[in-house]
């Protein structure tokens, strides 16, 4: 219960520039922001559509440059 409260504030806290990695293992920062999905860019100039629900993870900022 307490772990559905954590995700659920962590999507509905996402914002544009966040970098985060779905629960599929995609690596991205976020482009846009909708009320149901994500554009989520992965490479340059390659952006997905992802559910926020399908958010696993908010990364630190900086991450993906290491990746």
């Amino acid at each position: 219960m307490k772990k559905a409260k954590e995700h659920t504030k962590l999507v509905n806290e996402l914002q544009k520039g966040d970098e985060v990695v779905t629960q599929g293992g995609i690596a991205g920062r976020i482009a846009k922001v909708g009320e149901n999905y994500l554009a989520i860019e992965i490479a340059e100039g390659v952006t997905v559509q992802v559910q926020k629900s399908a958010v696993g993870a908010l990364l630190p900022k900086g991450t993906l440059k290491g990746l």
